[in-house]
């Protein structure tokens, strides 16, 4: 492991988008879905209420087909005008409107330009990312179907570490969910919960200062 360079692990989807509510809910909308019932529907699969296995849990670790995932969704969704919910493509419309959010892309792109090690760690829907953005941003990328691990499993914090060469103490992971960063925390990295650019860019600086003043 390299004891003087840093590290900057970020997640994807609401950090380097806009917040994934926003998103979200655009893609309801455009495709005329009940909202409240999709809110109802999918509660269990996030508040850990869930018996049995999670199908969202399983699709991140590309443990399940994206079309059976699709379909599986589909047939739990009610749209307001009355017909089905078309499942061919569900993913990708549910993510057409995760836009890149370039101030955060370019403050990424700024630490690597200073020496920083970065790498990207997203749990992945299957969704299509925005590859043209990574090559010039990130020195590694870990999607969660890829690796068959996903956040928060600790193991996938680990795997992003070494792919970096870094130890955990010399990462920062910047995520918009607090029990991901929570975990990053429990493994010795310094974790910045996302909220905005501006108070993001003001931890990562600060990160990345005491980093050079101790090495």
């Amino acid at each position: 492991m390299d004891s003087t360079r840093r590290g900057v692990i970020s997640d994807w989807g609401g950090v380097l988008t806009p917040p994934l509510i926003d998103g979200i809910r655009a893609w309801l909308c455009a495709d005329r879905i009940d909202i409240d019932h999709y809110q109802e529907v999918m509660r269990p699969y996030f508040d850990g209420s869930l018996n049995g296995s999670n199908p969202v849990h399983a699709l991140e670790r590309g443990e399940i087909p994206v079309p059976q995932f699709e379909r599986d969704l589909a047939r739990l969704l009610r749209s307001t005008h009355g017909g089905p919910v078309v499942a061919e493509g569900l993913i990708h419309r549910m993510f057409a409107n995760f836009e890149p959010v370039h101030g955060m892309y370019e403050l990424l792109r700024r630490s690597r330009r200073d020496g920083a090690a970065t790498a990207l760690l997203s749990n992945s829907w299957g969704n299509g990312y925005p590859h043209e953005h990574f090559e010039t941003t990130f020195d590694t990328v870990v999607i969660s179907g890829e690796v068959g691990m996903r956040k928060p499993e600790e193991r996938i914090y680990l795997h992003t570490c070494e792919r970096l060469g870094l130890a955990p103490e010399d990462c920062v992971f910047i995520d918009d969910l607090e029990h991901n960063v929570r975990t990053a925390e429990a493994l010795g990295m310094t974790g910045i919960l996302h909220t905005d650019t501006a108070s993001t860019q003001r931890a990562l600086e600060r990160f990345l200062t005491s980093a050079v003043a101790h090495s």
